[in-house]
């Protein structure tokens, strides 16, 4: 039977997701930022293969979740599920940059590299990433004029493009997911998508034998195939990218 990493998969669409895989008979291996944030798995952590702790904001936490995953042995899939968007007022700092970036992108990115590499990559991606730029200069907001909405958009620009990066460079099945809008913690109760459909897609393409290697890299909305932000599929920007991840973090994908 599969075994499958969920990143932030305390609350939302992570702990859907992994109690769904849980329920079909799946071994996940859940994650929580620190151990008093564990707690909150309740029932669900008896029932988990493994929980790994680690502040995904922090490169030497990322660096602890990916030897904790490796120590439980090679996984079949990863979702890359953990992310999330500041507010200008509670964003408006340094911190605040450092964090959406360094959640929404380098975490992705340091734990695909990092973690002994699995049949499938599954990364949390959003409509707003059509909002995203192309441009990798500044990418943690160090000197620009913080817009939270902008550094969300582009965080899922990067991700996207890394599931299409990571499908042509590595051979192996990936996809980007757009789960809604969805009343989650990070969605906000406001929010309109179907939060019962919110952690479909991720957890049948973790799994699913149906699906075809040729639809690697490709974005998908409610198990249906969508053309995503043009940048996501060039591959020159793929590069680009990559190479800004590999001179930030120091770690470079093998075979690279």
């Amino acid at each position: 039977m599969a075994r499958i990493f969920i990143t932030g998969s305390v609350d939302g669409l992570g702990r859907a997701a992994a109690e769904a895989l849980i329920a079909e008979g799946y071994d996940v291996v859940v994650h929580a930022r620190t151990e008093e944030r564990a707690e909150a798995f309740g029932s669900l952590r008896s029932h988990a293969l493994g929980v790994v702790t680690g502040d995904l904001s922090r490169a030497g936490d990322t660096h602890y979740v990916a030897d904790q995953v490796n120590a439980l042995g090679r996984m079949d899939a990863v979702i890359h599920n953990a992310g999330v968007y500041l507010e200008p007022e509670r964003g408006s700092t340094a911190d605040g940059h450092a964090r959406t970036f360094a959640i929404n992108t380098l975490a992705p990115y340091l734990l695909s590299v990092l973690i002994q590499r699995p049949e499938r990559l599954v990364y949390l991606s959003s409509g707003l990433h059509r909002s995203g730029t192309d441009v990798l200069d500044d990418l943690d907001w160090d000197t620009r004029r913080w817009d939270a909405g902008q550094a969300y958009a582009d965080s899922k620009l990067h991700v996207t493009a890394l599931a299409a990066a990571f499908a042509r460079r590595w051979g192996v099945l990936t996809a980007s997911v757009d789960p809604g809008w969805v009343p989650t913690r990070m969605g906000g109760p406001s929010a309109t998508g179907d939060l019962e459909q919110g952690h479909v897609t991720q957890a049948w393409f973790a799994t699913s034998s149906e699906i075809p290697r040729d639809v690697s890299g490709g974005y998908w909305h409610h198990k249906r195939q969508q053309r995503p932000h043009p940048s996501a599929l060039d591959t020159g920007f793929q590069d680009r990218l990559i190479e800004a991840l590999a001179g930030i973090t120091g770690e470079r994908p093998a075979g690279s």
